[in-house]
């Protein structure tokens, strides 16, 4: 079977909704290095090359919301989709500590092999899911660490992420909070706004309703985990985009 970077799920569904899973998985292709970063299974097992568990998450959410679903098929150490094609970090070579050792001789050719055969067909398939849509609203979904390497313990279960455009994402912060349980973040753990990433390129620059959720990922290690989240996130997503459309009404 031929390689293809992305797939897309419930592509028939109507809502309103449209979610990107930029971080899906740590595939990567055979022809980057032979199907290898010359990573351990460990390092590819991490948050270093994906966003762990939020696959799932993402899939139930789609369900939930009557919202097609596009995940990535390639380790975000392969080329980043949630990056502008300019940031200097769409090709890491380092990561979290940790060297890849497929990246560390990556020149401007192979990573334009990589945008031409993983990162633009993502995004077209993301645009032409967005543009057939009348008022498309962008949510995408990421995981991130309990820790990085040498720093302080995340506290956050949950985080926010927005640039400039507040009006769904203060609504979902303030219903989030509602629940005394949950530790929610604001921009954590990062600040919500990359020059051309996903949100930028997709909702921002058209003025396209949009928020960024991060789940902490030992939060939905088990496909129960992200079940449970996906159906706690559903109704708190709904009630944001209709107290949003409400006040612009």
């Amino acid at each position: 079977m031929d390689y293809q970077p992305f797939e897309v799920s419930g592509a028939e569904r109507n809502g309103p909704w449209v979610i990107a899973c930029d971080h899906a998985t740590n595939t990567v292709p055979p022809f980057v290095n032979g199907g290898s970063l010359d990573l351990p299974a460990g390092d590819m097992g991490r948050h270093i090359a994906y966003d762990v568990g939020i696959k799932g998450v993402s899939l139930a959410l789609g369900a939930l919301l009557n919202a097609p679903v596009i995940c990535s098929n390639f380790s975000r150490l392969v080329i980043d989709p949630n990056r502008g094609e300019d940031d200097p970090t769409l090709l890491m070579k380092l990561y979290d500590g940790t060297i890849i050792p497929a990246n560390r001789h990556a020149d401007e050719a192979e990573k334009t092999r990589r945008l031409e055969a993983c990162y633009r067909p993502y995004h077209a398939a993301l645009k032409a899911l967005m543009d057939e849509r009348t008022a498309p609203v962008l949510l995408t979904l990421h995981s991130f660490t309990p820790q990085l390497a040498g720093r302080p313990k995340r506290p956050w279960h949950v985080g926010v992420l927005h640039a400039s455009d507040t009006r769904l994402s203060d609504p979902l912060l303030d219903l989030l909070r509602q629940n005394e349980a949950l530790c929610v973040g604001r921009n954590q753990p990062y600040g919500g706004h990359l020059p051309g990433d996903t949100i930028d390129k997709h909702a921002i620059t058209q003025g396209r309703h949009n928020t960024l959720v991060e789940i902490r990922n030992d939060l939905i290690q088990t496909e129960t985990q992200q079940s449970e989240w996906a159906k706690r996130l559903a109704p708190v997503l709904q009630d944001a985009l209709r107290i949003t459309l409400q006040k612009e009404a």
